[in-house]
């Protein structure tokens, strides 16, 4: 993943392709979450521009798993533009 390796140096540790699930139910996935000391930041990665599509993904992934103060970002793989949300 471009993403990560462009990441991967500022961060303790990162995971990938993150299933957030409540009993059997699947609630959705976050592409990336990175974790350096305490602080968690999320990535949501999306093949071409559309920003208010994984903004509003990044919001709920933040709500479900009570991240509300993280940092979110989206990366657009098609222009490997990476932007805060």
């Amino acid at each position: 993943m471009d993403l990560k390796e462009r990441i991967e140096h500022k961060y303790d540790s990162i995971s990938t392709h993150v299933k957030v699930k409540k009993k059997k139910r699947s609630l959705g996935e976050i592409d990336l979450i990175a974790k350096n000391g305490s602080k968690i930041d999320l990535y949501e990665v999306k093949c071409s521009h559309r920003v208010l599509k994984a903004k509003k993904q990044l919001n709920k992934m933040k709500r479900l798993l009570n991240l509300e103060k993280s940092r979110a970002y989206f990366y657009c793989g098609s222009s490997r533009v990476l932007m805060v949300v």
